[in-house]
């Protein structure tokens, strides 16, 4: 027996053994299994190193901005982007501490002070993701209201966290 045949004899064994593939006497059959299986693992590592999905829930520590339009009137009065890293942090702070109620469908009998866009990043490489906040400052107990009508959820924060956001939305 030469080297090749004790070579191709072992891989056949191999192959067999491992992936059911058996020696058939043709070469060509050999490197047609051989070649669909190597393009069947390259394309299940493709489809695996691509699938990195963007998740569904936001998480604060991915906010990289947000975009304040202050309301008055009816009118939005004044547009402004807050992009600083001391007060992007804080606004953080704040926004995970908002008491969420899930799928409420709030109606509010005045406009809205602010709207609050807020953009996540979650990876350079692809576009950020937006989640707006409709934002009432109640007057009488210092606290305040969100509405997020894209996962129909009601929220309040407390008057400490309140302050913060209202000193940085409004006096930016």
């Amino acid at each position: 027996m030469y080297m090749t045949d004790q070579f191709v004899i072992s891989w056949s064994v191999f192959l067999y053994s491992y992936f059911g593939i058996w020696w058939k006497g043709d070469v060509l059959f050999m490197r047609r299994k051989v070649t669909n299986l190597v393009a069947f693992i390259i394309l299940l590592i493709a489809l695996i190193g691509c699938s990195n999905e963007v998740p569904k829930e936001f998480d604060l520590k991915d906010l990289t901005r947000v975009d304040v339009q202050i309301q008055a009137n009816g009118n939005s009065e004044d547009d402004l982007i807050i992009a600083e890293k001391d007060k992007i942090n804080d606004l953080r702070k704040a926004f995970g501490e908002i008491n969420w109620e899930p799928n409420v469908k709030a109606e509010m009998s005045r406009k809205e002070d602010v709207i609050a866009t807020l953009f996540f990043t979650f990876d350079k490489n692809m576009p950020e993701r937006l989640c707006e906040y409709f934002i009432w400052f109640n007057q009488g107990g210092g606290t305040a209201t969100f509405i997020d009508k894209e996962k129909n959820t009601f929220g309040t924060l407390d008057k400490e966290n309140t302050k913060t956001v209202k000193d940085i939305l409004l006096n930016t």
